[in-house]
């Protein structure tokens, strides 16, 4: 008996290994290989995945200080995500599993620029880390017209946890309609009265038919708001 429960170990033990090998090593160099030319169509107005397949597009932006941003997201209900760890990805699979609250649950990491998001935030849906709006930021060189940074983001609603379409790697699902993220984002910050003013620029570009890092389909009039903190 002991011995069956020690092969049936293996079996399973080799079967993780054999999976994470293939969706986290061989399957992403497998689609930068096959896609290449189409990566190189993108701008800079778009994230990567840690394997540099591109991910959800810039679509929100936000002028003021760090302490400013963090304040903003406060007065307008919206809970800073956790840094990835072993406890926080514990709890935020529990969360999902048993349908609890997970109110500061990390969002994985995406590149923009060379660099892992400095900040990220979230507004939970229902009971669980499963749905979620979620919004990471970027600090950048660029100062507004007041000399205060410019921080670049990018706003996309997890509607719900399983496999990438792409490598198979366990992921979040975005919902298509990036746009009414972004307009949520500086709506509720704008609601809270901890926006001045806000201001269009250019993003991605207008796409019915883009795909971020999971494989999930989106689409977008391709523009970037931006919001003025207070």
């Amino acid at each position: 008996m002991k011995r069956r429960t020690r092969d049936g170990l293996r079996i399973v033990l080799g079967l993780a290994i054999a999976y994470l090998l293939v969706a986290y090593f061989i399957v992403p160099e497998i689609w930068i290989f096959r896609d290449a030319s189409r990566v190189s169509d993108f701008g800079d107005m778009v994230t990567h995945t840690e394997q540099d397949i591109p991910g959800d597009p810039i679509n929100v932006g936000l002028v003021g200080t760090k302490e400013q941003v963090i304040r903003a997201f406060a007065a307008a209900d919206w809970d800073p995500a956790d840094k990835i760890t072993l406890r926080s990805s514990i709890d935020i699979g529990l969360s999902v599993v048993l349908d609890r609250p997970d109110l500061d649950a990390p969002v994985s990491p995406l590149l923009y620029e060379g660099r892992k998001q400095d900040l990220a935030f979230e507004k939970p849906v229902g009971h669980s880390a499963d749905q979620r709006n979620h919004v990471r930021f970027w600090l950048t060189k660029n100062l507004g017209s007041d000399g205060r940074p410019i921080w670049l983001g990018s706003a996309s609603f997890d509607r719900g946890v399983g496999l990438s379409h792409d490598t198979g790697q366990i992921t979040h699902h975005i919902g298509p309609d990036v746009d009414a993220e972004r307009d949520l984002v500086i709506g509720d910050l704008m609601k809270a009265g901890q926006l001045s003013s806000s201001y269009e620029i250019p993003g991605i570009g207008a796409t019915k038919d883009g795909r971020n890092g999971g494989g999930d389909p989106y689409y977008t009039d391709g523009k970037a708001l931006i919001g003025v903190l207070k």
